[in-house]
């Protein structure tokens, strides 16, 4: 009898080995980081697009067909949106931009603010002049932004647009043709590794599935819970703010910290006078932070990444340190996926029987094709 995949356990050495390819698919990556990002907005698009074209080759068309009219309604829709909120987008540019300056003065008044507090009650930092050093830093940094940094700013814009463009395509290809390579990879397998083959396979699809699709679902939540107390806290655009914050917290850590200065500025500049609103803010984003950690992430991203919380902590910080911000949003999914193939090849590995079998199939193959070349 085959050996059931859930009476194996990976031990240390396979973890060890998880380990070490997540960290070497990750040095891979960051140097084709070109092509990862639009893959990972690819798989965002697939595993979205995807029960639309199941439900229609379970009615009866074909994978082709089926790929074909999701893609149409998806361009389609893709277009109007585009163009009935281009024109919106583009009219209110310059409006972007002068609120960007005022959410930014938002902030710095409520830190010179705050450092004032501080120089009040505290003689080290009155000695310190902390609120004239850091205007003056302010000053200086703001008066040679401009030329130092919005050309290298431009400029990654432009290298950035035409990679991106690659991910519709990407996605249409995978709609159409998926099925067809994971069938081109399964006829390379022995037939005794058929069956683990397909479980592999099966695994790894599963895996990718539940985490883009638990990431989906994740930033829904978020946007909603945030919308809703920024808007009874009655800081402007909570839909938006809470829309962009969400997509923030893809990358760990870093993301959500960003997420949490935006909020501030918003509620900084949208009430100057009243820093408990800030306070509100914060502490509502850290209340999300909270329901992600323990209800959300267990419910959506959780389902698919079955490690323990340490190891994923210890993994996010690898992840960093070998490809910086591109390793702390890819480390758990590569994780994930490496872990799966790992516990597979383990159990091929350990698995004496299989071995048993695919050494027989090829004695009988041998003997097959020199039978009639054996001397009377």
């Amino acid at each position: 009898m085959i050996q059931s995949p859930s009476h194996y356990r990976p031990g240390p050495v396979v973890w060890v080995g998880n380990i070490a390819a997540t960290c070497l698919v990750l040095f891979v990556f960051q140097r084709i980081l070109w092509l990862v990002i639009p893959f990972i907005m690819a798989l965002l698009i697939y595993y979205a697009l995807l029960p639309l074209k199941t439900r229609l080759v379970f009615r009866g068309r074909s994978h082709d067909t089926a790929a074909a009219w999701v893609s149409v309604i998806a361009f389609l829709l893709m277009g109007l949106i585009l163009l009935f909120g281009l024109p919106s987008l583009v009219g209110k540019a310059v409006n972007w931009q002068e609120s960007a300056v005022r959410y930014l003065d938002g902030g710095l008044q409520l830190l010179r603010s705050v450092l004032t507090q501080l120089e009040g009650k505290f003689s080290l930092f009155a000695k310190a002049h902390l609120s004239r050093a850091m205007s003056e830093e302010v000053r200086t940094f703001t008066a040679h932004f401009a030329e130092k940094y919005l050309p290298a700013i431009a400029m990654g814009i432009a290298s950035w647009s035409p990679s991106l463009l690659l991910a519709p395509f990407i996605a249409f290809f995978m709609l159409r043709d998926g099925w067809r390579f994971r069938r081109f990879l399964i006829r390379a397998v022995p037939n005794a590794y058929f069956e683990r083959c397909l479980y592999l396979m099966s695994q790894v699809e599963r895996t990718a599935r539940l985490y883009f699709v638990g990431l989906m679902q994740l930033t829904l939540l978020d946007t909603c819970c945030l919308a809703l107390g920024l808007w009874l806290i009655g800081v402007s655009a909570p839909l938006a703010l809470g829309l962009l914050t969400a997509v923030l917290a893809w990358v760990p850590y870093v993301g959500s910290i960003l997420g949490c200065l935006l909020v501030v500025l918003v509620a900084a500049t949208d009430f100057p006078g009243d820093p408990s609103i800030v306070y509100a803010a914060v502490g509502l984003f850290i209340v999300v932070r909270l329901l992600d950690d323990f209800i959300f992430m267990p419910m959506t991203i959780g389902k698919s990444l079955n490690m323990h919380p340490l190891l994923s902590v210890l993994m996010i910080f690898i992840g960093g340190a070998v490809a910086g911000v591109p390793g702390l949003m890819l480390v758990l999914p590569v994780l994930g996926v490496v872990m799966v193939l790992g516990e597979t090849i383990g159990q091929l590995l350990t698995d004496r029987r299989l071995r048993a079998r695919h050494q027989y199939a090829r004695a009988l193959e041998q003997r097959l094709v020199t039978q009639d070349l054996q001397l009377p």
